[in-house]
């Protein structure tokens, strides 16, 4: 199906994928890295040929995925995409994202003594 939706020119400048087999290998190598993936579409805008998606994600990290081995850990995904479609195709998609905190509840980064200090006086 992707083949039909993803344009040969895609290009997905934050991880570096081009065409529509580029992408099926990413989303590919996620889905084996987190099999119980959940996206939660919060919201959806589209004018002209973009169209901006926010969501939520969810999933258990049980596989390899961006090089990291599993964890075992369950994390969570905030982000917010932009698409562009020519001609019924999707030609690039940028994404702007929470990955810090996805990587942290991953065990793969941790905030410094600074860092936790700062987001206990913001509360977050």
């Amino acid at each position: 199906m992707l083949d039909e939706l993803i344009s040969p020119d895609f290009y997905d400048p934050a991880f570096n994928l081009h065409g529509p087999e580029g992408y099926k290998q990413f989303e590919s190598a996620f889905f084996k890295g987190f099999p119980d993936w959940i996206e939660t579409i919060e919201d959806i805008i589209a004018e002209g040929s973009k169209v901006w998606v926010s969501f939520t994600a969810k999933g258990t990290h049980k596989g390899e995925c961006l090089g990291v081995a599993p964890t075992g850990k369950k994390a969570t995904f905030r982000a917010v995409q932009m698409w562009r479609v020519e001609n019924g195709k999707v030609v690039s998609k940028d994404t702007i994202s929470d990955s810090l905190n996805f990587f942290r509840e991953l065990g793969v980064i941790e905030y410094t003594e600074k860092a936790k200090g700062f987001l206990l006086l913001n509360n977050t």
